[in-house]
């Protein structure tokens, strides 16, 4: 199931951190030794079930996949935040602007979020949030520019202004009284923005945002935390959401 991962078979500076290998549908996730085999083949599962989501064994969408592919998706973990291998990985003076040297798409999750069956617990899964990252940012942005494209005058760029209450670059000082989502987070531009809302939505349509507790966790971001909340409020991504041409998932990987 595993693969020893070298830099000569990685191709970049830094990936000599990783120990451990898997291939989805063409989507490499990459482990350090810390990180537990159980952790990373249950992210491998969350991103095989994104992408195949009636898990027939064929992706539902390949045009996405094909962008995955092509943009070299990479799904990067570690044991902690900050710890010295992360430290290696991501500091390197060989990442120009924080991509890789041969332009992957990389996404980071760690040991200590990923929590399967965590809503039980009334604990959120972050494989569920940073997997649907890299569909969104290295497939679908790419796949479809001018629906999930993260520059503004794109269809979701739209459904972005109305949720946050109006077209803002950077954060503002206070969001609208009706905005439903107002991310807070200063080193998040607007692109970053996107792919945060786009996370936000189809999880919270899902139903990975509708446990004991939650809510009162997240609000002071995101306030439509069910799938008949983002329905009936947030229109316009629901319109993009059930367009059947972009097959986004319907039922929530558990792993």
């Amino acid at each position: 199931m595993f693969q020893s991962c070298s830099k000569e078979s990685s191709g970049d500076y830094g990936f000599e951190v990783f120990s451990k290998k898997m291939n989805i549908f063409g989507i490499t996730i990459l482990a350090t030794e810390e990180t537990s085999n159980d952790k990373m083949i249950h992210a491998a599962t969350i991103l095989a079930e994104y992408l195949d989501n009636d898990e027939n064994g064929i992706p539902d969408n390949a045009k996405v996949v094909d962008d995955l592919i092509k943009h070299k998706a990479t799904l990067v973990m570690f044991k902690s935040y900050g710890s010295m291998k992360y430290k290696k990985f991501f500091h390197s003076s060989k990442w120009p602007d924080g991509q890789t040297t041969d332009k992957r798409a990389v996404q980071d999750l760690y040991d200590d979020e990923t929590h399967p069956n965590g809503a039980a617990d009334g604990i959120f899964d972050a494989s569920l949030e940073e997997v649907l990252h890299l569909i969104t940012f290295g497939g679908y942005s790419n796949a479809y520019p001018e629906i999930f494209g993260t520059k503004r005058g794109t269809a979701v760029s739209k459904a972005v202004d109305l949720a946050r209450g109006g077209y803002f670059d950077y954060i503002p000082e206070k969001y609208p009284e009706n905005a439903w989502y107002s991310y807070d987070d200063e080193t998040c531009e607007y692109g970053c923005q996107i792919h945060e809302y786009l996370y936000w939505a189809i999880t919270s349509i899902l139903g990975a945002q509708d446990f004991p507790g939650r809510l009162d966790d997240i609000e002071h971001e995101w306030r439509l935390n069910t799938h008949e909340k983002v329905k009936n409020t947030d229109k316009a991504f629901y319109a993009i959401y059930t367009n059947p041409e972009y097959k986004l998932p319907t039922v929530l990987p558990d792993g």
